[in-house]
């Protein structure tokens, strides 16, 4: 893993300072102690390790089916902003086929009008690129199963921020700084209110609000309604 140099990273994107979009940093809001940022980092790290006891037949099933359905890799591997700016490899069950990135971009060309809903939620809801086994995984949130070891590895915590690649830095503006203070989540308020059907603004000032008031209460209670999110499916694609 290395730091991010972000100028460096959004060069092809142009100044980062006369680019960035307007906003204030909510730095001196989130008032975290070290004793608390330490209680979070050991209630991740215990939960994330019983989860994946429990889930282990989920997972051996999972892996023996696309093993059989899609071959190999299993798991996907994608670099991610974390805390301090930290790159860091996001782990998935591979739900898309192996050339993604040629299949999107000959859609896209062949699509123009899918073009901005691309560029402004990052997502499709008629991916070309997932397989049919990694469409019902997204459905289910399963797919995203395997950062439980980011998350013990102390690369994600278990509710945070939704984990973005470099390339999204710029979209927060100023608040990009308070996005790297603390380490992305497996869920987080993005995730309870509404996922891919809300827009990425919205994705960011959900982001931006839990950061100023997170607390292990707060993180309680959005755990909670992961499930009946994830058992409904909602904004998930």
């Amino acid at each position: 893993m290395r730091e991010i140099n972000v100028r460096r990273e959004l060069d092809t994107l142009g100044d980062l300072g006369t680019r960035r979009r307007s906003g204030t940093s909510i730095r001196r809001a989130n008032n975290r102690t070290p004793t608390s940022s330490t209680t979070k980092r050991c209630v991740d790290a215990t939960l994330a390790g019983i989860a994946l006891v429990v889930l282990a037949p989920m997972i051996v099933m999972v892996v023996a089916i696309l093993l059989v359905t899609q071959g190999r890799p299993i798991f996907h591997s994608h670099r991610r902003v974390g805390k301090n700016g930290v790159l860091f490899p996001c782990l998935k069950f591979r739900t898309m086929v192996k050339n993604g990135e040629e299949v999107l971009a000959q859609h896209l060309d062949a699509n123009p009008a899918l073009r901005a809903e691309w560029n402004a939620t990052r997502k499709l809801k008629d991916d070309p690129r997932v397989t049919q086994f990694g469409r019902l995984l997204r459905k289910n949130s399963i797919d995203e199963i395997p950062q439980l070891f980011n998350v013990i590895r102390g690369e994600m915590s278990l509710v945070g921020p939704r984990p973005i690649v470099a390339s999204e830095a710029e979209l927060y503006g100023a608040h990009f700084a308070d996005y790297i203070r603390v380490r992305p989540g497996l869920t987080g308020l993005w995730q309870v209110s509404g996922r891919s059907d809300t827009s990425y603004d919205t994705r960011i000032a959900l982001d931006v609000r839990y950061i100023a008031e997170q607390s292990l209460w707060g993180d309680v209670v959005i755990m909670v309604k992961t499930i009946p999110a994830v058992l409904s499916s909602r904004g998930s694609y």
